[in-house]
């Protein structure tokens, strides 16, 4: 499910070993979503907007090969397939840390998505399973219109997962719909050409 990448070969050895050493490896950027053919989608589908857009930012994560790649004891992996972490509110306001598998098809895919929260939302506390690594974390803000982002870290924990999160989606006078989106990631792993790129094309597989 994974392979080792050779550094020796890889372009950005020098970047990596940078900034691997850092206190804070991570960067991150804020920027707006364009999703009115995206919430139409999802209502044709009959899926909700929330499963729509995970799948959606999975379908992109997972054909950036940046985004696949992880750091365990110091060595970089390239996994085959990322899943997500989710997190999932519960009645009580509290919520749980979930694992979403990832599938091509949306109708598989919103079944899990479905089991899985069902699943959360009969649970308490925060760590409710084991969690592998081939995972981003992914959480959505749907009461905030955010402009900027940021999140809790421990810099001794040793963290390479992309940290994605959508926040409340707005309508504009002429009914255009869109909403705010964070991503944070590791430098040693991507720089802002790769983050581009995912942008891009999370953009085009949210407006097919």
């Amino acid at each position: 499910m994974k392979q080792k990448l050779n550094l020796d070969a890889w372009n950005r050895k020098e970047h990596f070993l940078f900034f691997k050493q850092m206190d804070e490896p991570f960067f991150g950027i804020t920027t707006t979503i364009a999703c009115t053919k995206a919430h139409e989608k999802a209502a044709e589908l009959g899926v909700s907007f929330f499963t729509y857009y995970l799948h959606k930012t999975l379908v992109a994560v997972n054909e950036m090969e940046a985004f696949r790649y992880r750091i365990i004891e110091d060595e970089v992996f390239i996994f085959d397939r990322i899943d997500a972490s989710a997190t999932i509110l519960r009645e009580d306001k509290t919520f749980g840390f979930s694992l979403i598998e990832f599938d091509e098809n949306i109708s598989a895919f919103a079944e899990i998505t479905k089991k899985e929260i069902a699943r959360i939302q009969a649970t308490s506390g925060l760590f409710t399973r084991e969690y592998p690594e081939n995972l981003i974390h992914f959480s959505a803000l749907p009461w905030i219109n955010f402009s900027s982002f940021s999140h809790a870290r421990s810099y001794s924990w040793p963290d390479s997962c992309p940290k994605i999160s959508f926040g409340k989606m707005m309508t504009d006078e002429s009914g255009k719909k869109s909403m705010s989106m964070s991503v944070h990631v590791h430098h040693g792993l991507m720089d802002g050409y790769h983050l581009g790129e995912f942008l891009t094309f999370f953009e085009e597989v949210m407006n097919r």
